[in-house]
This record gives C-alpha cells, sequence and structure tokens, in this order.
C-alpha cells in the first residue's frame, strides 16, 4: 500500500465517470438480487412444500440446492471474470438467473424445482463478488467507499428482505412470485451491465491453462462441506453413511484443491492471499459476521412462529428491522471509511453484534416480536460496520489484480460462517433442549403436594388426568425451548466476542483521497 501526493490533476483524474457508476449500480443491484433469494423463498418454503408434493426433509433440498451451489461459484468467480471477461461473465449469468427464476416459478414437482434453485445459486453467486471486483477496477481509491457503502448495504438488506418480501408475496399473491419478481430486476440489471462495463476479449489461455485439479477439487470440498453441514444433523452425522461418503469427497476434493495451489502455474484461486496478515484476519471475522447474519434470521424466526404464533409476514417485519440501520448510516458511511481507524471502526461493529445477543438472553413466554426490536436494531449497526470496513480492508490489502480471489475468498467464508452456525446451532439446540428439559423434570416428584394440586386442577379443567399430562409436558417442552434459545444467543455472543482480538492484525487505511492499491 502507498499513499502518494495528489496533484490537481491526480485529483481530477480520480474522478470516476457516468459509465463507472452505472457498473457500481449494476453490482449492486445484482448483489441485492442474488443475496436477496437466499432468504426470499424461506417464507414462502411450507407452501411451496405442499403444492408440489415435497414432504419436510425433501423441502429442505430446495434451500440447500441454492446454497450449495452458490458457495462452489463464488471463489470461481474470479477464474470465470479472467477467462469470460467481467462483462461477458456477467451477461451470461443474469440471462441464465433470469430462466432459471422462470424454472422455479413454473415448478410443479421437486426435482424441478431442485433443478432450478440450483441453477439461480451457480449463476447468482457470481453476482455477489464481481460486486466487489467492479469496485475495485472501475472506481478510483478515492471513490471506493462510496462503492462499497452500496455493496455492503445490499449484501446485508438481501439476507433480512427476503423474509419481508417472500412472507407479503406469499401472504397476498402466491409463492411463484417470489420467484417471478427477480425478471424485471434481471431486464433492469441487463441494461445496466450492457451501458456500464466495457467489452473484453475472452482469454481462452485460462481456460487450456486451468487448474483443473483446483477448480474439481474446489467443486468437490466447498460442495461436500456444505452438504454435509446443512443435512449432517438431520442424517445424525456420522452414525449415517451418506455422511460418511460425503465427508471422504470433501477430504479428497480439498486435498486436491491443495494440489492445485502447489502445483498449477496459475491456481483457480490465489488461497496464498489468506496468508497476507490482514487478509488472513479479515476471513476469519467473514466466518463471525456470517454466523450471526445467518444465525439470527434463523433462530428468531423459529421462536417467533412457535412462541408467538407469527405468520412468515408479521415475522419478516421483525426481520426487517436489522436492514434499518444500513438506510440511516448510508450517507455517512464513505466519511466513515475515510476519517475512522479501520481497528476501532471493526472493533466496535463486532461488540455491538454480541451485545446485540446478548440483549436477546432473557426471552419468556411472552416474549414477541417487540423483544427483539432493541438486538435488531443493534445488530444492524454492528454488521453494517463490520461489513462496509472489511469490504474496504479487502480490497485495501490485496492487489487489484487479486482482487477478484479476495472478494470470492471473503464472500465465502462469509457464507460458510453462515453454514457452520446453521449446522452448530442445530445439533446445539437438541442438547440444550434435552438438558433443560430433563433438569425440570428432575424437580417435579410425584409425591410433591403441590405438583398433585397443579395436577388435579388441571384434570379439573381438561376433563381427565391424561389431557393435565399433556399439558405439563408441554409447559416444560416450551420453557426448555426457550432457556435454548436464550442459551443460543448467549453463544453467539461468545463466539462474535472471540474474534475481537483479531481487529489488531489490521491495518489502518490510508486517510485521504490517494489511496494507490499496490
Amino acid at each position: 500500500m502507498a499513499t502518494v501526493a495528489a496533484s490537481p490533476g491526480t485529483l481530477r483524474a480520480e474522478r470516476a465517470d457516468s459509465t463507472a457508476w452505472i457498473a457500481v449500480a449494476a453490482g449492486a443491484l445484482g448483489a441485492l438480487l442474488a443475496t436477496l433469494d437466499i432468504s426470499i423463498v424461506n417464507s414462502a418454503l411450507p407452501t411451496i412444500q405442499g403444492e408440489i408434493g415435497a414432504t419436510g426433509t425433501e423441502g429442505t433440498w430446495i434451500a440447500t440446492a441454492f446454497l450449495v451451489a452458490e458457495i462452489i461459484i463464488i471463489p470461481l468467480s474470479a477464474w470465470l471474470e479472467r477467462l469470460l471477461g467481467l462483462r461477458t461473465l456477467l451477461l451470461i449469468s443474469v440471462t441464465s438467473f433470469t430462466g432459471f427464476s422462470v424454472l422455479c416459478g413454473t415448478a410443479t414437482d421437486l426435482m424441478t424445482m431442485i433443478v432450478g434453485r440450483a441453477g439461480q445459486g451457480f449463476t447468482g453467486g457470481v453476482l455477489i463478488p464481481t460486486a466487489m471486483t467492479i469496485v475495485a477496477k472501475r472506481l478510483p481509491p478515492s471513490q471506493q467507499p462510496i462503492g462499497m457503502a452500496l455493496f455492503g448495504m445490499t449484501v446485508i438488506l438481501g439476507p433480512v428482505l427476503g423474509p419481508l418480501l417472500g412472507g407479503w408475496l406469499t401472504e397476498n399473491l402466491s409463492w411463484h412470485y417470489a420467484f417471478f419478481v427477480n425478471v424485471p430486476v434481471c431486464g433492469l440489471l441487463l441494461l445496466l451491465l450492457l451501458l456500464g462495463l466495457p467489452h473484453e476479449k475472452t482469454n481462452w489461455v485460462y481456460f487450456r491453462e486451468a487448474d483443473w485439479f483446483g477448480i474439481v477439487g474446489m467443486i468437490l470440498g466447498l460442495g461436500g462441506l456444505t452438504v454435509v453441514l446443512e443435512e449432517g444433523h438431520r442424517e445424525e452425522w456420522f452414525e449415517s453413511t451418506y455422511i460418511v461418503r460425503l465427508t471422504i469427497m470433501t477430504l479428497i476434493g480439498f486435498v486436491m484443491l491443495g494440489i492445485g495451489q502447489l502445483r498449477a502455474a496459475k491456481p483457480v484461486l490465489k488461497l496464498r492471499i489468506v496468508m497476507n496478515r490482514q487478509f488472513g484476519s479479515v476471513v476469519v471475522m467473514a466466518l463471525a459476521l456470517g454466523m450471526v447474519m445467518y444465525g439470527s434470521t434463523f433462530v428468531i424466526p423459529q421462536f417467533l412462529a412457535l412462541i408467538a404464533d407469527y405468520n412468515a409476514l408479521e415475522t419478516g417485519q421483525v426481520i426487517f428491522l436489522m436492514g434499518v440501520p444500513a438506510f440511516l448510516l448510508m450517507p455517512v458511511i464513505p466519511l466513515l471509511i475515510r476519517v475512522v481507524d479501520i481497528r476501532l471502526a471493526v472493533g466496535t461493529g463486532l461488540a455491538l453484534m454480541a451485545a446485540s445477543c446478548l440483549v436477546n438472553t432473557s426471552l419468556t413466554a411472552e416474549s414477541a416480536g417487540e423483544a427483539f426490536t432493541a438486538g435488531q436494531l443493534l445488530r444492524g449497526v454492528g454488521m453494517i460496520l463490520t461489513m462496509l470496513f472489511l469490504n474496504q480492508a479487502t480490497i485495501a490489502s490485496v492487489s487489484k489484480e487479486d482482487a477478484g480471489d479476495a472478494s470470492g475468498i471473503f464472500n465465502a467464508a462469509r457464507n460458510l460462517g453462515g453454514s457452520f452456525a446453521l449446522a452448530a446451532l442445530a445439533s446445539f439446540q437438541d442438547q440444550r433442549m434435552s438438558l433443560h428439559s430433563r433438569r425440570m423434570e428432575e424437580t417435579l416428584w410425584a409425591n410433591d403436594p403441590r405438583l398433585q394440586d397443579y395436577l388435579a386442577g388441571m384434570a379439573r379443567t381438561f376433563g381427565q388426568m391424561d389431557a393435565a399430562l399433556q399439558s405439563l409436558a408441554g409447559t416444560i417442552q416450551q420453557q426448555a425451548f426457550i432457556m435454548t434459545y436464550n442459551d443460543i444467543f448467549l453463544a453467539m455472543a461468545l463466539a462474535t466476542l472471540a474474534t475481537l482480538p483479531l481487529v489488531l492484525f489490521l491495518r489502518p487505511l490510508p486517510k485521504g483521497q490517494s489511496m494507490a492499491m499496490h
């Protein structure tokens, strides 16, 4: 990283033209579209499962297929960009994404839906890291904070806007529109890409000299790891032959990826940049960011549906609160990136994310949406600070040539953090539910006069003792559930706080307008 004196002529040269800003807008819109589609279907999932005749277990593949495809393609995006050129890659991706969205919206069976969702993941996943690449390549360093603010806001808004939009469309129109809504957005995106990005010649040398060991290894490794994390709990982990085989495939994939790093002249992904102190720290913190972002959007809807009897739209409104700070802070974020020390900003963001989880560790049976208001707003502020400054650190810690690889690794790490969180939380939830239920049952003695009086009163209310016992079991189950979710929020807070010391490894971003990437 170098800082050079900025003459008036230099400053004029560092002003991006209108086509560059159109390209940045296209990148931000594409990232919003891709991240939105991760969660927009979740609200409609029960309805979709019923209409296409899928069981609950089968229906999980509607979400898993998208996540697996996306996590595979994100780190491959840099290689595809070098091969096809940024404009061609994005035009192909957006056009294909539109087609797969229509396929999902018209699906009448599970297999068609899974194929469509996997296609959405493969084509939409490209739109996330390339948005950061556009900012790095099309904007001068002095204006990159504005581009990063746009990108960061869309990445945060996507997962929180998805449940709200999906719930509204499902409740008022039909689940099909959760997919059809992509069509006009993709039309606008294609226009922006045609106007904002120059054509680049396809460079077939990257295909002929491709790191095929690395490409195949990344597909097997990341794809297998994501499926193991998503399905492991339902399949009882290594009690399942299916999970064991997937784990072996995952290990083989990562070995092949390692071989590619050692042997290939141009590895498909430059993993060596992770050895950079700053970028390596960014990757670990991106994992924590993904854990809280996707973990909270997994936990809160479950709680509200089971305890407060919220529908999809009501739950979506609570989740959306996390996106409000992104709107409010957007005008000042570019200024903050220029004047605030990155270590202070990221440290504050992580601390606020931890605090947002701690706020939600005292839930009760009377808790409803308002119980999450303070936590969601704190979480939103913490995420916008952490995300945007880590985005800037990602670009600033590597050369412009490595920006695509760095963006792919950063975004893959954030999504993997979400997968790790969901896998860990599912197992943690079962263990804590069992523990709390057992402890409450141990305090109940059959000969306790208070228990006998309670059951007798309940039996008179329900007309029979069996109903009274079932009511007691339901109360124990409900209380165990509430205590478990308090434990989950505490665990997320502690995991976030554990990453705080890593901010010391970050280097302050150069102040002023003339950052030059090395």
